[in-house]
């Protein structure tokens, strides 16, 4: 009976050093991001001219200490100008200014994994790649326009204690609309400025954020070993 019992108690150590390696860490992250944020376009071919802030809410889903599924809802400034552009003659610039709103979910894949405890080859420090689909809202002054985008970037995270963790991360997001840039509902505008009539990703406007951020962990994954019977 004793022996039983001891055995007992090794499998039970076990299996939850055994869950505690499969699940290390927590499964839900909140936080907030800010940084900044340009746009590209007919207005602007320059990475990180007219640079604006972007702040974003975050919300992260952790399934495994390599895959991430996140959501963030973002409020960024996009701006740009075709002055001293090719093509463009003096009198004929046009300039713009706005605010775009943006909600997408991306899928992040870790290139190791991550955690605080350094179970199951986790690091506190990892990079990763995400991609996923959004929406963008741009309100007035021109007219509203909504349309899908298409997210791609990447990042790095760092534990700084068990349920605190900062990040840097780069996205671009390939817009379906070309009028993020339009500040007028008529006359010259930058809605096809050029009268070049084309399709694809490549006539559509796009913009990027590079943030800061830092979230905190909630719900820690359990260990199921003690519904275990012997």
């Amino acid at each position: 009976m004793m022996k039983l019992r001891g055995f007992s108690m090794v499998a039970v150590l076990f299996c939850c050093s055994y869950m505690a390696a499969q699940d290390d860490g927590y499964l839900l992250e909140l936080g907030l991001g800010g940084g900044g944020s340009f746009y590209m376009g007919d207005a602007n071919s320059t990475l990180y001219a007219n640079t604006n802030g972007v702040f974003s809410a975050i919300v992260r889903y952790n399934l495994n200490p390599r895959v991430s599924l996140k959501a963030d809802l973002a409020a960024a400034g996009l701006s740009g100008s075709t002055v001293n552009a090719f093509g463009v003659l003096p009198g004929d610039e046009l300039e713009f200014s706005r605010t775009v709103y943006d909600f997408g979910v991306q899928l992040e894949y870790g290139f190791c994994g991550y955690g605080f405890n350094g179970l199951n080859d986790s690091h506190r420090l990892a990079p990763y790649g995400l991609l996923g689909i959004g929406m963008s809202f741009a309100p007035k002054p021109a007219r509203n326009d909504f349309a899908a985008n298409f997210p791609i970037g990447m990042g790095l995270r760092y534990k700084l204690s068990e349920r605190v963790n900062i990040g840097l991360e780069w996205t671009m997001r390939f817009s379906t609309s070309d009028r993020l840039d339009v500040t007028q509902t008529s006359g010259t505008s930058m809605e096809d400025p050029f009268l070049i009539k084309g399709k694809g990703i490549k006539n559509k406007d796009s913009y990027s954020f590079t943030m800061l951020y830092v979230t905190f962990d909630i719900f820690k994954r359990p260990c199921n070993c003690n519904d275990e019977t012997f």
